[in-house]
């Protein structure tokens, strides 16, 4: 399969709201092509095409640095799989302290290789599930991308937010209008993805 170019990725962003300069579209695509290798022998993702890779998995995870936003302190992406949409936000915004959770053994890895190749700082990579992660301090975001187990999600995040801190949840329609009932926490209304009908981002924070 025919490797993305830095043109196609920096076009593909633009709806976004992000312009990628050289530096970024390359690592991106350096990103790519780790997942699809890895993603022959460990089930990452089920999109394939580079393109399409590019604009759900990095264009819908980038997107939260400017809607959310998303642009500084500390977070934790819960759930992290193959690194969305933790990395990318790292990746747009080097002042991130990001952890990236993750349960299964051989996501992990793969994390920690990305995290190696791209040779990005500032990055912890937890082997455990949420419930195990005792943060030293609060973080200021907690991201979640299709992770499901709102409830658990929401508790744990409760407990590990700074006063101010918020949730970012990427959920289909019928899940953010779930979610956006929870009580004891206040939401924005669904920001709807760009190119999309059914996808959004649900930001939240604690009452009181």
């Amino acid at each position: 399969m025919r490797a993305i170019s830095d043109v196609q990725i920096a076009q593909i962003l633009r709806p976004y709201c992000f312009s990628a300069d050289v530096n970024l579209s390359s690592q991106i695509s350096a990103y790519i092509a780790l997942l699809l290798k890895w993603n022959a022998t460990i089930s990452l993702t089920t999109v394939t095409d580079p393109v399409e890779i590019c604009r759900f998995h990095f264009g819908e995870s980038i997107f939260a640095a400017s809607s959310a936003p998303i642009r500084n302190g500390r977070l934790a992406d819960v759930g992290s799989g193959a690194g969305f949409p933790g990395l990318p936000l790292r990746m747009v915004s080097p002042t991130i302290e990001l952890t990236l959770i993750e349960s299964n053994a051989r996501k992990a890895a793969f994390l920690s290789e990305v995290v190696r190749t791209l040779d990005l700082s500032g990055i912890e990579v937890f082997r455990g599930r949420m419930e195990e992660h005792k943060p030293d301090r609060p973080y200021d975001w907690v991201t979640a991308r299709a992770l499901g187990q709102h409830e658990d999600f929401l508790s744990w995040s409760s407990t590990n937010l700074t006063a101010a801190g918020k949730v970012v949840l990427w959920l289909g329609e019928d899940d953010a209008i779930q979610v956006s009932r929870v009580p004891r926490w206040k939401w924005r209304s669904p920001i709807l993805m760009p190119g999309s009908k059914k996808r959004f981002l649900l930001v939240g924070s604690r009452k009181g």
